[in-house]
């Protein structure tokens, strides 16, 4: 083999090794068709800590009672805007499990509860589809 082709095999091969090792370092990630609804709270002044834990601890129990609702969240670790302090995430299987949310019995009674101690709260849904 001459110098030439054994350099020309040496580069070739150290540049499909970087080549491998760039597409190893990429993340992947997917972009499901769920829906996630954020809620992030402002608690009205004094609201004790069993009140709020029972709020939130309510969204596990609405996940148990109405049907699709996937995953839920409810520990808040960083929460902003400035004056909001907690925060709990639903995921819903699609729009229909959302539409069923908004509408069902427990989550009007769950709401109840929660916009009497509440002073404001930011709600977007978001999904990839």
């Amino acid at each position: 083999m001459t110098p030439f082709i054994r350099i020309a095999l040496v580069t070739i091969l150290m540049s499909l090794s970087a080549a491998a090792t760039w597409l190893a370092a990429q993340n992947t990630f997917g972009t499901p068709k769920t829906i996630i609804h954020v809620s992030v709270i402002q608690w009205k002044e004094g609201v004790s800590a069993a009140d709020k834990k029972q709020v939130l601890d309510g969204v596990k129990e609405m996940a148990a009672k109405i049907p699709g609702m996937k995953n839920v969240w409810t520990k808040a670790i960083r929460v902003q805007p400035q004056g909001y302090h907690d925060a709990f995430v639903i995921e819903f299987e699609d729009q229909a499990a959302a539409d069923r949310y908004a509408k069902d019995p427990v989550h009007s009674a769950w709401t109840e509860a929660f916009t009497k101690i509440r002073e404001g709260s930011i709600s977007p849904q978001i999904t990839n589809d």
